[in-house]
């Protein structure tokens, strides 16, 4: 049988831009992403996030929103990976760290290709964004 992997991405706003890693690992190695990765067993899909952008760009912070759920069988090419997307407002300095080959800021207008479905994400959280953004 085989099973669905469950993960988290995170939409960081900062300081006017959105925060994206480089990948350091296969799948899509070197391309931008979200901060996000898979939510370990026993834990649960909030503490998952926050752990992840603690991990991946060294950010604490709050959960603001819900972007949505993602599960398109072919989001991922390891296999089904559901993922959950919400919005970040973080806290300190980010910086890459664990899977993160580095941390960039980018401008909504000028997004470089990213991997997996996060166009998709960043685009349907756009709305809340660009409201977030225009107040730091």
């Amino acid at each position: 049988m085989k099973c669905i992997t469950l993960t988290v991405d995170a939409v960081i706003p900062y300081r006017g831009k959105i925060v994206l890693i480089r990948r350091k690992n296969e799948p899509f190695k070197d391309f931008y992403a979200l901060p996000g990765g898979i939510v370990e067993y026993g834990e649960t899909v909030e503490d998952a996030l926050l752990r992840e952008v603690k991990e991946e760009v060294n950010l604490s912070g709050k959960i603001y929103k819900l972007v949505g759920i993602y599960s398109n069988p072919a989001r991922d090419p390891r296999g089904h990976f559901v993922s959950a997307c919400y919005i970040v407002l973080p806290e300190g300095e980010p910086e890459a760290g664990s899977d993160a080959k580095e941390c960039r800021l980018f401008d909504l207008d000028s997004l470089p290709e990213l991997a997996f479905d996060h166009s998709e994400m960043i685009k349907d959280a756009e709305g809340d964004l660009r409201g977030i953004l225009s107040k730091m």
